[in-house]
């Protein structure tokens, strides 16, 4: 095996789509025979302060080529992050301000150092370049690109139909970060599928400006722990890199044998043939300890697991739950005939993080009271003064709940 395929073999690793292949190899070659690092960049918007392993997807690929002794450039948008990315929305996403955006910047530095080399690792800021820029230069990258070549993207081409309104500053957006391609020299930018329009622009701009286009490589949007929708903390099925360990391990040990698979292929380099071949539950235990371990460390790691198989193998509460909670007189309207509804008493744990996540939940078959697996959200509970109600919430999360009638 060549050392050009050998590297093209792990970069399209979990990859969905390059543009173009044949560039790709080119540029791996010339890279070899001339000892010259290819640079390659991947832009993340620093719009919440949190990054999960949604994010990883792509800076593992990152890893990828650093592993393989190319340049690898961590691009935070500062700058664009105040614009707001369209892609995959259905409407002007809401500004933030400058502060918030470099607050947020700061925990990125952080968190991504868990899987890049720090010393091999460049950290931009696309507010280098564009703070700068007068508004004669940005007219002038302006006149680069034209609408209706925007409006052919899908969705300000839906939102356009639909009668909704695009701002002017959104098409800005795919223009800078295409422009951002330009300002590093950029021979590779990675990026999720959804931002393949943006990437091109990078190609399209490239060529303006007199540089050879970079190559397009698209990564696939990572579910979350449901293993339906795209990991999102605002869809609450997010795996936050900076979530406890035991919350971290317990969130991977909860997913599917079909969804561990594609964790495994997305987010490790293991041999995907040895992990098919071992039994589920000693795959998903080596996964959850691998992940845990490379954000928290070994020790962290190791008592995560401990605990998890104390509850698994027990399937009795531990001595402390996580949530305890004591209602009294004052929380029921009866004080007669005391009942609460479930959905309220298992939102009222805090163990879930809306009533309607709790409703969903208990709908699914993910609460017990007493190891009674409750299906109804609108079901009520009758009290007892005295007694403990054990309630398991999902498959990790433990409360006691008592009534105290004064």
């Amino acid at each position: 095996m060549s050392e050009v395929t050998r590297q093209i073999e792990l970069i399209l690793r979990g990859a969905v789509e390059v543009i173009q292949p044949s560039e790709l190899e080119a540029k791996l070659a010339r890279s070899l025979k001339e000892k010259h690092p290819l640079r390659v960049k991947a832009g993340f918007d620093p719009t919440a302060p949190d990054l999960h392993l949604g994010h990883t997807v792509l800076i593992h690929k990152l890893k990828h080529f650093q592993d393989l002794g190319h340049q690898v450039i961590f691009l935070i948008g500062d700058f664009t992050g105040m614009i707001g990315d369209p892609s995959g929305v259905s409407e002007t996403r809401a500004a933030l301000t400058k502060a918030q955006v470099e607050e947020n910047a700061k925990t990125y530095e952080r968190q991504i150092f868990k899987i890049l080399d720090r010393k091999k690792t460049t950290v931009e800021f696309n507010s280098r370049w564009m703070n700068p820029m007068k508004a004669e230069a940005m007219i002038q990258l302006s006149a680069h690109y034209n609408v209706a070549r925007m409006l052919e993207r899908e969705d300000f081409h839906k939102r356009y139909h639909e009668g909704k309104p695009i701002s002017i500053h959104e098409f800005l957006y795919p223009l800078i970060q295409g422009y951002d391609s330009v300002a590093l020299k950029a021979d590779v930018e990675l990026g999720g599928t959804d931002q393949k329009f943006n990437l091109l622009v990078g190609r399209d701009l490239q060529r303006d400006f007199g540089q050879e286009a970079q190559v397009v490589l698209t990564t696939p949007l990572l579910e979350g722990t449901d293993g339906v929708k795209k990991m999102s903390k605002s869809l609450g099925n997010y795996i936050a890199l900076e979530d406890r360990p035991e919350d971290m391990f317990g969130k991977l040990m909860s997913i599917s044998d079909t969804l561990m698979l594609r964790y495994y292929e997305l987010l490790t380099t293991e041999d995907l043939t040895r992990v098919k071949a071992m039994h589920p539950m000693e795959a998903k235990l080596a996964l959850a300890e691998q992940i845990v371990t490379r954000y928290h460390g070994t020790k962290a790691a190791n008592q995560a697991k401990a605990g998890f198989q104390q509850k698994f193998r027990e399937r009795e509460f531990p001595a402390e739950p996580d949530a305890r909670v004591t209602l009294t007189q004052a929380d029921v309207k009866n004080p007669a005939a005391p009942a609460t509804l479930l959905v309220d008493l298992v939102a009222r744990t805090g163990l879930v993080p809306s009533k309607s996540e709790a409703r969903r939940l208990i709908a699914q078959g993910g609460v017990e009271v007493d190891e009674e697996k409750r299906t109804d959200p609108n079901a009520s509970l009758m009290l007892t003064p005295g007694h403990q109600y054990r309630l398991r919430i999902g498959r990790r999360k433990f409360a006691i709940v008592e009534f105290q009638q004064k």
